[in-house]
Formats: C-alpha cells, structure tokens, sequence
C-alpha cells in the first residue's frame, strides 16, 4: 500500500470513526450515564470488535454478501430491529444516582458484539475493504485493521467525554430524561441511511 492510499485511508477512517452513528451516540449517552471509567469497557469492545470484523470482513465475508446480497438484506432487518431495541433502553435509562447509575454500561463483549449488528459498522467495513484492499490480500486486510485500530479509539474516546462534559449540565433528572429521549431519538435517525439506501 502506498503512502498517498495509506493517508486516504486513514481519512476515511477518521472521517467515518468521529462522526455520529450508533456507537458514539452510545457511548454519548454512556458517558453522561454512567461517566468515563465505567464506559472504557465499551470503547474498548468497539475498537477491539471493529478491528477484529475489518480482519474478518477482509478475509472472506465480503465475498458471501457479493454471492448472496440477500444476507445483507437480512443482517440490516435485523440490525434495525436491534438499534431500535437500544434506543428504547438508552431513553428509559434512570438517572444517576450516587456512584452507581441507573442500569449498567455496556461491557467489552457487548459492545465487540455489537458491531456485528451495527450497519454503520458494516458499511464501514465493507467500504474500507472495498476501496482499500481490492486485492484482498492478507496484509492490505491488516494495513486497514491498523489504520482503523490507529484512529477509532481516540475518536469514540471524544464521544465519551463530551457525554461525561454534558453530565455536569444534567443534574436534573428532567434534563437527563430528555437528553436520554434524544440520543434515542438521534440513534433511531441514524438507521435513515440503511433504510433508504
């Protein structure tokens, strides 16, 4: 891989790691429920997780979507169905109450599994693989696995934080219960994308 594929991947990377889709509204939402210690585990299981699908993605699977795009078709009804089932657990969250929140963060398997189910996971993945590894060979697949590992984890981080930084202003269970609604809200709108295209 050249130096000038190698720095547009890592663009794309960053691009499409920090902007909004199911896994930062998450851990938004985490961070202000439950703080930024109690949600590394979450961070991690999606930069470990999404790592761990690029590789997989890159070694074969792509191919069974090429031979059988009703797969794909499946994994996004499904993928749907999932997110909306979050959302409803990230808008009926409780407030904080001392130490502990209500509910439990998301934990390292949880969130590493979760990408298989996220369709931003997937079209990032797919996209990556695609326009970055067309040869598919095995260390094109882990130059991407590395640009991806390099950039997600400070990118989900960012998320993170500002949901902690938004927790000082949501004292109020009132305010908490509403910004609960709109990350729910925001990551249900965030499934528009699959569902048009």
């Amino acid at each position: 891989m050249t130096i000038q594929l190698f720095s547009a991947l890592i663009a794309f990377a960053f691009v499409s790691s920090i902007t909004p889709g199911p896994n930062n509204l998450m851990l938004m939402a985490s961070g202000a429920n439950f703080g930024f210690r109690r949600s590394i585990p979450h961070m991690l299981g999606i930069e470990i997780g999404f790592t761990v699908m690029i590789v997989l993605v890159g070694i074969g699977l792509v191919q069974v979507f090429d031979q059988f795009p009703v797969a794909y078709t499946v994994l996004k009804v499904f993928s749907v169905i999932y997110l909306c089932w979050l959302a409803w657990k990230i808008a009926r969250a409780g407030a904080p109450t001392g130490k502990q929140a209500g509910g439990t963060p998301m934990t390292f398997t949880q969130a590493a599994l979760f990408q298989w189910v996220n369709p931003k996971a997937w079209a990032m993945a797919l996209t990556a693989i695609t326009n970055y590894t067309p040869d598919h060979h095995a260390a094109s697949v882990l130059m991407v696995a590395v640009a991806f590992g390099m950039v997600n984890l400070p990118c989900v981080s960012t998320w993170t934080v500002l949901g902690q930084q938004i927790r000082r202003i949501l004292t109020n269970p009132r305010h908490l219960q509403a910004f609960n609604l709109t990350m729910a809200a925001l990551l249900v709108a965030s499934l528009w994308p699959v569902l048009v295209h």
